[in-house]
């Protein structure tokens, strides 16, 4: 048995809890060091319903030659709100994949949230 230090560990006890349906669909981050990319997925089928990240043309098209990771990141959440919208995706449940809530996750909580997801 693998030993899981850190974010991993956080990650699984996460993961315990949070479980996306197809009524409150699961908002599930990944951060790298250059991109931030988000999904909703729906866990019954393992379906990923909606993505953004900072690599999509629609993301490139709206960004600013000089913008921090963090204003990416929010410009991210509220993107993926638009799709998450169309698709008729209002509540969602967050998993922040056992990163800290601060930052740039943060970012992309707070962008989803003005852009009209419900968590």
């Amino acid at each position: 048995m693998t030993q899981l230090f850190g974010r991993e560990r956080r990650r699984k006890r996460i993961r315990k809890k949070i479980k996306g349906t197809p009524e409150r669909p699961r908002l599930n981050v990944f951060r790298s060091n250059k991109h931030i990319y988000a999904q909703i997925i729906d866990d019954t089928k393992g379906h990923t319903l909606v993505s953004a990240s900072t690599l999509d043309k629609e993301f490139k098209s709206k960004a600013e030659e000089k913008m921090t990771r963090t204003q990416a990141a929010y410009l991210v959440g509220e993107l993926l709100a638009k799709k998450a919208l169309e698709k008729n995706i209002k509540k969602v449940c967050f998993d922040r994949a056992g990163y800290k809530y601060h930052g740039r996750v943060k970012a992309l909580a707070e962008g989803a949230r003005k852009g009209g997801l419900e968590f």
